[in-house]
C-alpha cells in the first residue's frame, strides 16, 4: 500500500500535468498594476493570508465531507460565496477540471464523491482526492499552502529578472506562514468552518489580468 506521504509529494511536483505552469496566483496581474519585485515576499504573506486559507480551509471540508459521506455541493457554494472574482472561480475551475481528468486515470476509486458536480473548484477536487488517497487533513491543506506559495515565486523568475537562489529564499521564509495556514484549518469539518477572509486588491487585479490579451498566464 502507498504511504500517503508519497501522494502528496506527487501532488506538489509542480511537473503533474493538471496546468499549473498556467497560473501566477495573480502575480501577472499585480505587477501589470505597479508591485515591484521587492514586494513579492509581502505579496505571498498577503496571499497567505487571504485567498490561500479560503483555498486550503474548502480542501479540508471537502476532504472531512467525503470522509463522512456527505454532499460536496455545500462545500463548493460556500467556497464560491467566498471567491469573489469571478476571474478566480474561473481559474480554480479550470485547475480543478484538469485535475479530475488526471485523477478520474489514475485514482478513479477516489473521484466518486465529485461525479454529481459539474465543475468544481480545484480545492474542492484536490480535498475530495486527498480523502480517497488517505492524505490526512494537515498534510493536504500544507500541499495547498505550500502550492500557492510555489505557484507564484515559479511565476515570478519567469516575469522578472531575478536570481533563483534569491526566490528559493523568497519559498523558505514563507514556510511558517504555510504552517500557520495548516494548523489554522486543519480542523475544519463544515461548510461553515471555510475562513472567510479575501483580499479585495488580488480580487481586483485578477479581474484586470482576465481581460489583458498580452500575458504569459492564465491567472
Amino acid at each position: 500500500m502507498t504511504p500517503p506521504e508519497l501522494f502528496v509529494l506527487l501532488l506538489a511536483d509542480a511537473r503533474l500535468p493538471v496546468g499549473g505552469h498556467t497560473q501566477s496566483g495573480t502575480l501577472e496581474g499585480a505587477l501589470a498594476q505597479g508591485l515591484g519585485a521587492a514586494d513579492v515576499p509581502g505579496y505571498l504573506r498577503t496571499r497567505l493570508l487571504s485567498t490561500t486559507r479560503v483555498e486550503a480551509g474548502t480542501a479540508v471540508v471537502a476532504r472531512a465531507t467525503v470522509a463522512r459521506g456527505g454532499a460536496l455541493e455545500p462545500v463548493e457554494r460556500a467556497w464560491a460565496a467566498r471567491t469573489v472574482a469571478p476571474a478566480l472561480r474561473e481559474a480554480s475551475r479550470v485547475q480543478g477540471r484538469a485535475l479530475l481528468r488526471l485523477a478520474r486515470r489514475t485514482w478513479p476509486e477516489a473521484t466518486r464523491p465529485l461525479d454529481d458536480l459539474p465543475a468544481p473548484g480545484r480545492a474542492t477536487v484536490l480535498g475530495a482526492v486527498a480523502g480517497g488517497l488517505g492524505i490526512s487533513a494537515l498534510s493536504l491543506a500544507r500541499l495547498v499552502a505550500y502550492d500557492d506559495v510555489q505557484t507564484v515565486c515559479a511565476a515570478a523568475l519567469k516575469l522578472l529578472p531575478l536570481d533563483p537562489a534569491a526566490v528559493t529564499g523568497w519559498v523558505a521564509e514563507a514556510l511558517p506562514g504555510v504552517a500557520e495556514v495548516a494548523s489554522a484549518v486543519a480542523d475544519a469539518e463544515l461548510p461553515s468552518d471555510i475562513p472567510a477572509c479575501a483580499a479585495p486588491q488580488i480580487e481586483a487585479w485578477a479581474q484586470a489580468h482576465a481581460v489583458t490579451t498580452r500575458r504569459l498566464f492564465r491567472a
